[in-house]
């Protein structure tokens, strides 16, 4: 890897101090780095520019700092030209930025010796018509959700999936995430856990008024729609957490499986149920890891020397 891009939230607590760090150390091990500070300039640079990456610009890989918003960001500006991005964890869970700050040396040193595992993640396009007669199209990593404004009532949204009716919904709004999204908003409105790498699509609403109601997992191949049938003012199309697009009754959106999947890095030692089981206060324990004594406390009441070191795996 001869080109690094360092995605920098420098809003998170300790980014500002780290990067120093990090570009001193990439700068003796690759032949060009370069710092983004400013996640939100570099969005709108990208969309001026156009969607493919020129080829003597283009980075080998994409190195985030900050928490799973800044991957998001990161997977927006290269939508249409993944790049493979690794993050180290500065929020406050970690699920697409996996990699815990205190073992960032040994993670980054090796992928950039290559080897880092590379694991693919399925990602969603979504696709509406407008009142206006535009054709708006997004793609998301994790979800795209369809929700009412603060100030109306309930939403009736009608399911299809691949031209078949599955039910009307009276809620507050639904969503289709992926398996890296069902972590996220999902998970909260009580849909299940995908194992990341793994296809699929999770249709969850949100506080519907049918208790019967629950969570659904569709094929990965499943071309979903969702029509607004009733509706008290406007609703909202969110992609990946960020307000993208006004819809009215009578709209659709039609949502299905991206062709290609993001890349995401992550370390070869990273157990992924561990993440789960501290991040979410499973109980439980787990053996120690390289460089940690047997008898060091683990599990999620595992101490921490500093407010952002990140001792689980």
């Amino acid at each position: 890897m001869k080109r690094v891009l360092v995605f920098a939230d420098l809003d998170k607590h300790g980014v500002r101090e780290f990067r120093r760090t990090l570009m001193d150390w990439l700068g003796t091990r690759v032949e060009h780095v370069e710092l983004e500070g400013d996640l939100r300039a570099y969005l709108r640079r990208r969309e001026t520019e156009g969607p493919k990456v020129p080829r003597g610009k283009r980075p080998d890989l994409v190195v985030v700092l900050g928490g799973d918003g800044a991957i998001l960001a990161a997977v927006r500006a290269f939508a249409a030209d993944p790049v493979p991005t690794l993050g180290i964890n500065f929020g406050r869970v970690g699920f697409l930025a996996s990699t815990p700050v205190v073992h960032w040396e040994e993670v980054l040193g090796g992928v950039l010796d290559g080897e880092g595992l590379l694991e693919p993640r399925m990602r969603l396009t979504a696709r509406m018509h407008t009142h206006d007669g535009d054709d708006i199209e997004a793609i998301a990593l994790n979800d795209v959700v369809l929700h009412r404004a603060v100030t109306q009532g309930m939403l009736t949204l009608a399911l299809r999936v691949d031209g078949v009716w599955v039910s009307d919904y009276r809620a507050d709004g639904l969503i289709i995430a992926t398996p890296s999204g069902s972590t996220a908003h999902s998970l909260s409105a009580g849909g299940p856990i995908l194992i990341p790498s793994m296809l699929g699509l999770v249709v969850t609403p949100i506080c519907p008024q049918g208790l019967a109601h629950r969570p659904l997992v569709l094929h990965s191949d499943a071309k979903v729609e969702l029509a607004i049938s009733a509706s008290g003012g406007l609703t909202t199309l969110v992609v990946d957490g960020q307000g993208y697009a006004p819809m009215r009754e009578g709209d659709s959106v039609f949502v299905e499986r991206h062709p290609s999947a993001y890349p995401l890095m992550r370390w070869a030692k990273l157990d992924p149920y561990r993440r789960l089981r501290e991040r979410l206060g499973w109980s439980g324990t787990v053996p120690p890891v390289a460089g940690e004594s047997e008898g060091e406390p683990r599990g999620i009441d595992l101490p921490r020397t500093g407010p952002h070191e990140d001792r689980g795996l």
